[in-house]
């Protein structure tokens, strides 16, 4: 033989256990992307709802409301500007502010329509009270003060919403936790059927290299170096395509803020941005998912090998 391919022959070196390409592996990188991309909205939805439920308790807590009820033979306007004065005067307050009549005549529309003659009515005058510190602010003085120093006022201080958005906002993050675990299972389902099949196309190898004394963790390690490398490729496709969607709906969102529709949507979820965190977060799961790849893969060799012996 000449010595030319002599050299050729030996620098060629042994393939690889498992075929760096197959049907397996194709399949199982989309399977993975698919997982990925599922985790990383869910997660990006998370946060989303999250972040907005933070700025809408945040907005909640930093106003309260004073409601002067009309009482009979007592000016009602009179005892609105005794109250906003008694707010003032709280630390921790930065102003109160008394409603106009038409101010409420704007709050009411919505039940009693518009062009109705509302001095007759018996319309509580609202006074909004913003607060600096709210941490800061004894809220139940300044209750006492009112309810002693301002006839027909009560103060609400929105507690019941703030809990209701708590409980909303938790809620919300469970289920989504959840879903994230039920992606990682199915992640971790699709690469033990992946190795077995990876397995099974290359049993005869796997058997012989057993056989001849080549140590399980040798074995195992091929297989968990093939699924790594299949893990992350298919986790980062995944977690790209969700950043892409994410930065995509942004931008659109964000151009149509002067329009209805967005100003809905950016009361909904603010300025629907996930943030650094959220980009981080989706890194972080294509990164653990081929972790999750490799180990399950690896567990899944050690299992067979037992099995054969």
């Amino acid at each position: 033989m000449p010595a030319r391919s002599r050299r050729g022959q030996k620098s060629a070196g042994p393939g690889p256990i498992v075929p760096a390409q197959s049907i397996a592996g194709r399949s199982l990188t989309i399977v993975v992307a698919i997982m990925s991309f599922l985790a990383c909205l869910t997660l990006g939805a998370v946060s989303l709802v999250r972040d907005a439920s933070l700025d809408w308790q945040s907005d909640i807590v930093r106003e309260i409301t004073i409601q002067v009820r009309p009482v009979e033979g007592v000016d009602t306007d009179a005892e609105a500007a005794k109250a906003s004065a008694i707010a003032t005067a709280v630390p921790g307050v930065a102003s109160a502010r008394a409603l106009s009549s038409w101010e409420n005549a704007q709050l009411l529309e919505p039940w009693l329509g518009s062009g109705l003659d509302m001095s007759d009515l018996p319309i509580p005058r609202l006074i909004v009270v913003e607060l600096s510190d709210p941490d800061g602010v004894d809220l139940a003085a300044l209750s006492a003060q009112l309810q002693q120093g301002v006839k027909g006022a009560s103060l609400d201080d929105h507690r019941s919403w703030t809990d209701r958005l708590k409980t909303m906002a938790n809620a919300t993050v469970i289920i989504g936790f959840s879903i994230l675990a039920l992606v990682f299972v199915a992640t971790v389902l699709s690469v033990v059927f992946a190795t077995r099949g990876a397995m099974a196309s290359n049993r005869d190898i796997v058997a012989v290299l057993h056989y001849v004394g080549a140590e399980a963790s040798f074995t195992a390690r091929e297989f968990q170096r093939h699924f790594l490398l299949l893990g992350l490729k298919g986790g980062l496709c995944g977690a790209a395509g969700a950043t892409i969607l994410f930065a995509v709906l942004s931008f659109f969102i964000g151009r149509s803020v002067a329009t209805p529709e967005g100003d809905q949507v950016s009361a909904l979820f603010g300025r629907f941005a996930i943030g650094p965190t959220g980009y981080l977060g989706a890194l972080a799961i294509a990164i653990l998912i081929a972790i999750m790849t490799a180990i399950t893969s690896r567990l899944t060799v050690y299992r067979h090998l037992a099995s054969i012996e």
